[in-house]
């Protein structure tokens, strides 16, 4: 693909994901959630070491413990950042509650280019924000690290839209029942759950080209990994669907969000104790799991946005996520810590030593915002 060819290729994926956004009745309560999730990717989970220097407070210490990643089995709030983002990517396609089936081929031809372009756009902004940092992608291809947090965002977000637009409500529950099941057979028959002995470490290194991360046995955001990620969408486009089907009837949404997450969360942690709760692998107990705390955090904020109004909590997380994918790439692409640093670092370096890391953090996160809601006054909208 030339650069002219790319460049045109990012330009009408941008513009066809900034009109459908638009386009579609937003709901407030999903773009506050999408906020709150980026919000700690923007510098939010640096806020909390500093506070536990200045206050001595536990709560603070055991925050900071939650901003790291469970290194193998087991679930930090961190772990939940990710799979958070496939399931709102999902809510989206249950709000639409779109259905191709039956249409004709010229109808559908349209569709297929538009889903086909984000998720190639994705896969390409994926390997852009994995060579970030002033590294710039690898000239030779075999150095270059394809699987990446965007892209598995689209696939999960391609297969669960294929999967909607195609499968009844009954095809849709089996399938996701069939890749969860599957996937734990899988894992339990073929090899061990270990870095080196899993499948997954078996099929990316024979099938996954590049590298893979930090040159593991396995990739993170790899191949067969990818598979029950599908289910984190499907199980948004589920809670959308419930969300537009009830809509207006809070007590009738509230119920639903809350008995799905008591059920995958009781689910997820009984098959936790025969089948880990793991990342790293991205194992089916994991996936419901984190749907059953997608569930959770997405009725609580329906209950403070959308029935209770709180206004100033919706707007500073809205603005964040109406451009989640734009946040996303910033984090990668521009050094916000020396443009926070050159603003306030003469103030920070007057504070006590916590005081002022405390002051950078929050600089960070405030730049970012600053420029997120330049866009959002504007109505300029790019978002999964």
């Amino acid at each position: 693909m030339s650069a002219s060819q790319l460049k045109r290729l990012i330009i009408e994926v941008v513009i066809m994901v900034s009109n459908n956004t638009n386009a579609k009745k937003r709901l407030a309560s999903v773009d506050a959630l999408r906020g709150f999730d980026m919000f700690w990717i923007i510098g939010g989970e640096a806020l909390f070491l500093p506070l536990f220097a200045l206050t001595g407070w536990s709560l603070f210490h055991f925050g900071h413990g939650q901003m790291q990643h469970t290194p193998w089995h087991g679930f930090s709030f961190y772990d939940l950042i990710f799979p958070l983002f496939i399931f709102l990517s999902g809510v989206t396609l249950g709000l639409a509650n779109k259905s191709l089936r039956g249409r004709p081929a010229s109808e559908r031809a349209p569709v297929y280019r538009k889903a086909v372009k984000r998720l190639l756009l994705l896969i390409i902004l994926g390997v852009l924000y994995n060579h970030g940092w002033g590294t710039g992608i690898p000239a030779d291809p075999g150095e270059i690290r394809y699987a990446s947090v965007l892209a598995r965002i689209g696939f999960a977000w391609f297969a669960a839209a294929m999967i909607v637009w195609h499968c009844g409500i009954r095809a849709q529950y089996a399938i996701t029942a069939g890749i969860l099941t599957g996937y734990w057979l899988l894992q339990v028959s073929v090899g061990s759950l270990t870095q080196a002995g899993s499948v997954n470490a078996w099929v990316d290194q024979y099938f996954l080209p590049g590298i893979t991360y930090q040159h593991r046995p396995y990739d993170p955001e790899g191949l067969l990994s990818s598979i029950p990620a599908v289910v984190n969408a499907l199980g948004g486009v589920f809670a959308g669907r419930w969300l537009a089907r009830h809509s207006g009837n809070h007590k009738r949404i509230l119920q639903g969000l809350f008995a799905g997450a008591t059920i995958c969360l009781l689910t997820g942690f009984l098959w936790h104790w025969v089948y880990p709760v793991n990342k790293e692998l991205w194992t089916s107990s994991f996936v419901l799991i984190t749907v059953g705390c997608c569930l959770l955090l997405l009725g609580i904020f329906y209950l403070l946005v959308d029935v209770w109004h709180w206004r100033v909590f919706t707007y500073f997380f809205s603005v964040i996520g109406c451009n989640a994918i734009l946040v996303y790439l910033g984090t990668s692409l521009v050094n916000w810590g020396y443009s926070s640093s050159s603003l306030f670092g003469g103030i920070a370096d007057a504070l006590p030593e916590a005081g002022g890391v405390l002051l950078i953090a929050c600089g960070v996160i405030l730049l970012q915002w600053l420029v997120l809601r330049f866009l959002y006054r504007r109505g300029i909208f790019i978002s999964p």
